[in-house]
């Protein structure tokens, strides 16, 4: 497959064919990990990134082939662990990415069902849990994070319904998974509160080991997808084509039909279960940065894999997680933004120092005394488009949104505190940051409960002739190509 073609992506395996092509995004390696920690232990000083505790840097996404305990499986890590290999893999520009993928909603392409008799690549290997000796721990080489993990972790999509989402899920049991759903965000979960009301099961299917587009698609949330909305229409359009899916084995449901793994089965409505089954009081690491308690239990009745399957996976507070979550952040917030103020908001990039849902730096440009004031309008619109971001940073069209420096420095010579700060206190924002919690402040009525803060770094328009930063020399590019290369 050539670099140039990221459009013959349409799995895994192709993406990673695709890595191998492009110089210092992939890393492969022979030497036998073991999937208790030390995945996540390696992988963090070779490209992290996001709020994982430092040491760590932006690196390339890495397969470990030789994993302890599964002698036909591998496990990779990192695939979306750079906006510079987002952006290749989707065939969209760096710094747009979140405006490029808006636009998509254009054209929107809705999944399709694989033709009847085709090949089903993600069911090549069936394991039934009524098979004797069934255990998915020993089917799945899920990892765990860190050493005080609840258990082995993975990230996937989620399929019920016509619903796509991402979540956590931990191997308790041979045919059980905790897995956490935010309480009152998410589609699923509203879906899932019918079952209950009903006495009944929901049947789910968890994909791992997919086309980065399934991922990227798989972060927006309401109102940019309103409840019923799936959201594989939007990888159809990212790759020109429909995503195609396939029916469950066991279970009523459909599942992405070139998954790596498949885990089948149902979301119990009558039985919760504690995430922890190693006793060390944590979860699994989170975006904010921290270790994370019972959840919802989905019971296994299948898993089906491809031969020689690939394991994906992810680190909770890794820059994998801001571009999961904060791209489709940028694309939700400009969506709704232009909307209603086009042509004002450039572009927005959701940092991670935010882990892609708490801070969103937004550029805008005033063009005449009337655009006074919008540039606060638009940052209220932000919070609408997604319920769960804490600040904003408002800058100028000369701010590049991606240097956190630059950032700071439009921050620290074009913001005052008392006239520049608006906060809003006693809004919802996500129970996953710990200082969301009355304990942190007594104002704070109930967890998950924060202050909500617009920091606007822009320039007032009439004063913006006495804020133009020092111009330099515009050089010959071409002169200088070698240097400049270095």
């Amino acid at each position: 497959m050539s670099t140039t073609d990221a459009s013959q992506i349409h799995d895994l395996r192709s993406a990673l064919d695709f890595l191998r092509e492009m110089p210092g995004q992939l890393l492969e390696t022979d030497t036998q990990v073991d999937p208790d920690a030390e995945v996540s232990g390696v992988y963090r000083h070779v490209g992290a990134g996001g709020t994982v505790m430092r040491p760590t840097k932006e690196g390339p996404a890495m397969v470990f082939n030789n994993v302890k305990g599964f002698d036909d499986a591998k496990v990779c890590i990192g695939m979306l662990a750079s906006r510079k290999r987002v952006a290749a893999l989707l065939d969209l520009d760096e710094e747009h990415l979140g405006l490029e993928i808006g636009k998509r909603f254009e054209n929107l392409i809705a999944p399709e069902q694989i033709a009847e008799g085709a090949h089903v690549d993600c069911q090549e290997v069936v394991y039934k849990a009524t098979d004797e000796g069934f255990d998915l721990r020993k089917i799945v080489p899920a990892p765990t994070n860190t050493p005080v993990d609840g258990g082995p972790y993975g990230t996937s999509p989620d399929g019920s319904q016509s619903d796509v989402t991402i979540h956590r899920f931990s191997c308790v049991d041979k045919d059980k998974l905790a897995m956490w759903i935010t309480p009152g965000s998410r589609h699923l979960g509203a879906f899932f509160d019918e079952y209950c009301q009903r006495g009944e099961d929901m049947p789910i299917s968890i994909s791992i080991g997919l086309d980065p587009a399934v991922y990227m698609c798989c972060g927006f949330e309401a109102p940019t997808t309103p409840l019923g909305f799936n959201e594989l229409q939007i990888a159809g359009a990212l790759r020109g084509h429909a995503v195609e899916l396939a029916d469950c084995v066991t279970v009523p449901q459909k599942c992405i039909a070139n998954a790596e793994y498949v885990l089948e089965g149902y979301l119990m409505h009558d039985e919760t279960i504690n995430e922890d089954v190693n006793g060390h009081g944590y979860a699994m690491p989170e975006f904010p940065g921290y270790t994370g308690g019972a959840k919802v239990c989905p019971e296994i009745t299948a898993v089906t894999t491809r031969v020689n399957p690939i394991m994906e996976s992810c680190i909770g507070p890794s820059h994998e997680h801001v571009s999961m979550a904060g791209i489709p952040t940028e694309a939700s917030i400009y969506k709704m933004v232009e909307t209603a103020i086009p042509g004002r908001l450039l572009n927005v990039h959701a940092a991670p120092c935010g882990g892609g849902k708490f801070v969103a730096i937004m550029q805008f440009k005033k063009s005449s005394k009337n655009d006074e004031g919008r540039q606060r309008n638009a940052a209220m619109l932000a919070f609408s488009a997604f319920s769960e971001l804490k600040h904003v940073i408002l800058v100028d069209e000369d701010v590049d949104i991606f240097d956190m420096s630059d950032v700071m420095w439009a921050m620290t010579t074009r913001f005052q505190a008392d006239v520049d700060l608006i906060t809003i206190p006693g809004c919802h924002c996500h129970v996953l940051d710990p200082s969301n919690d009355p304990a942190f402040d007594p104002s704070i009525r109930e967890h998950g409960i924060a202050c909500k803060a617009i920091f606007d770094c822009t320039v007032p328009f009439n004063l913006k002739k006495n804020f133009i930063r020092s111009q330099f020399m515009e050089i010959d590019q071409d002169k200088w190509a070698a240097e400049l290369a270095f």
